[in-house]
């Protein structure tokens, strides 16, 4: 019999530990640039400055202060929020470094982004300097200062470290996310809150001077913050993936034999692409991935399908290990960890045990759930955010006060989990209609209420359905006020969300389904018609 008393379950979550929660992330950079100043810390093939491909930590640190000395003159403060519109560069990392340095945070921008989207982002975060580049400086958007970070005037101040003006509270970077209200909303992280979990990540799975972490990750994807940081405030070196590399396993394995890349990431969809390629090809595992320790899977549920393949393909042939990590944006990248073994076969694949300094919670009705009991997944801790930028009613609805410490503020993820007897928790989907695809996280409402705007219009549903693990697209349902011109539809949409959130496939119905408590039904809506093509894309 289980046993399911509250302290048992108490016990499922670590102690609380030290770390270094007096000291900045630029600080941590900074003391490996003294200790390593010659020592490659980022290699970008594809946009190389100067006629190399490669930044000593020296060189890296000295552009981003003299970015940062450019930043404080044209009046950035600790707490400003300055804007990063860049493709996956040197000056995409520069930026990022240069705006900590100056006290800033950092707000990431998708160059894919629509305009419209992109104006309602600088305009909700009050944002008045956008960094751009070459690859972006047509995009600039309109009203705000915009520094191009490949001037080569931006860089004729100090090489010096700017004086420190930040603390441990103050913000580090805004990531703004799918909005249920139709509208993407800013989520505040603090520096205290990444260096927490950079310092797990490290006890857990030290890295050092011989290891390269592969930067594969879209910036404006919370997974980024880990990859971006956790490599330069250990002494690694960072290698920068080509854009859209991560979508062509051919691409991304020659990046990993070329640079012996030790650590990356895979959203675990496009990991099942990657898998499937080198699936009967041992020569290319054997040949490209020997330097392989470590993958994380993060952004979707990892089957033990995943899990097996992987072992079968890579990790018998080179000892590389699979963990599985589970987090919203608003606890700080991640929360949770599993490290998959490497025989046998899984009843499932949990999303594991909380990180140092996080404690979880499975409730119902602010009630802790036993042992085996679903219920809504809520996290507390030192990675909690500070809430939404500029939104303190919904700050309100989702960090809550711990109904088991008062006085501390608690966040509700909106998944379900369980706990397992042996302590690691089971993800089992979403409570509200939140989607994530290829780890893209999408607020199916804010398709809806984007797609409701549209004249012809009366009423819509939007789902996702599924034909492999894989193939997910984006379905939505319409019932007309007239005859809707699913082209201009298209071309509406496209105007203001990003692609990935742009149904694949329109199906128009008489009217919406509803439950005999007057919601929709989803699952009486009808099977799309003809079956959409889909295909791979946005993958991490």
């Amino acid at each position: 019999m289980i046993e399911n008393s509250p302290d048992r379950i108490a016990d499922f979550n670590p102690a609380p530990r030290d770390f270094p929660d007096q000291i900045t992330l630029q600080e941590l950079f900074e003391a490996q640039v003294r200790q390593r100043p010659l020592q490659t810390a980022v290699i970008c093939d594809h946009d190389p400055v100067g006629g190399t491909s490669t930044f000593s930590y020296e060189r890296l640190n000295e552009k981003a202060n003299q970015l940062a000395h450019r930043l404080r003159d044209d009046g950035v403060l600790p707490g400003d929020i300055v804007a990063i519109l860049a493709e996956r560069s040197f000056a995409m990392l520069i930026g990022i470094h240069g705006v900590l340095k100056a006290g800033g945070a950092y707000l990431p921008l998708s160059p894919e982004d629509p305009p419209e989207r992109i104006a309602y982002i600088l305009a909700d975060a009050g944002v008045r300097v956008v960094l751009v580049h070459g690859a972006t400086a047509t995009k600039e958007p309109a009203d705000v200062r915009v520094i191009d970070i490949e001037a080569p005037h931006v860089f004729a101040g100090p090489i010096t470290n700017p004086a420190l003006v930040n603390r441990p509270d103050d913000l580090a970077y805004v990531i703004y996310t799918s909005g249920s209200t139709g509208k993407p909303k800013g989520v505040m992280i603090e520096h205290r809150s990444v260096v927490n979990r950079l310092h797990w990540m490290q006890q857990a799975y030290p890295i050092g001077e011989g290891d390269v972490l592969l930067q594969k990750t879209p910036y404006y994807f919370d997974v980024s913050v880990w990859e971006l940081f956790w490599g330069l405030i250990e002494g690694a070196s960072l290698c920068l993936l080509r854009p859209h590399g991560e979508r062509a396993p051919q691409s991304l394995l020659e990046t990993i034999r070329k640079h012996r890349v030790s650590v990356l990431h895979f959203v675990p969809s496009m990991l099942s692409v990657f898998l499937e390629y080198l699936d009967g090809r041992p020569e290319k595992v054997s040949g490209s991935l020997s330097s392989l320790r470590r993958v994380f899977a993060s952004g979707e549920a990892l089957s033990p399908a995943h899990a097996r393949k992987f072992n079968d393909v890579i990790g018998e042939a080179t000892g590389c290990r699979l963990t599985n990590l589970y987090g919203p944006t608003e606890a700080t990248v991640d929360v949770t960890y599993f490290d998959c073994p490497t025989e046998g076969d899984l009843d499932c694949v949990p999303i594991g045990r909380p990180i140092q300094n996080i404690r979880a919670y499975v409730m119902r009705e602010g009630k802790p759930m036993s042992v085996g009991e679903t219920g809504e997944l809520w996290l507390a801790g030192v990675g909690l955010a500070r809430g939404y930028l500029n939104n303190p009613k919904l700050t309100a609805e989702r960090f809550v006060e711990n109904p088991a410490v008062p006085g501390e503020r608690i966040y509700r993820t909106g998944d379900l989990a369980r706990w397992l007897p042996d302590g690691n928790l089971e993800y089992l989907g979403r409570e509200d209609h939140q989607v994530k695809i290829r780890g893209l996280r999408i607020e199916l409402g804010e398709i809806e209420n984007n797609i409701r705007k549209f004249p012809a219009v009366a009423d819509c549903v939007v789902v996702t359905k599924a034909y492999s693990e894989s193939i997910v697209v984006i379905v939505a349902y319409l019932v007309a006020r007239q005859k809707i011109d699913q082209a201009a539809l298209k071309q509406h949409l496209q105007r203001l969300l990003p692609e990935y959130m742009v149904p694949s496939h329109f199906e128009e119905i008489a009217a919406l389904p509803l439950t005999a408590t007057g919601k929709v039904d989803r699952k009486a809506l009808p099977e799309p018609v003809p079956r959409p093509k889909a295909s791979v894309t946005n993958g991490q």
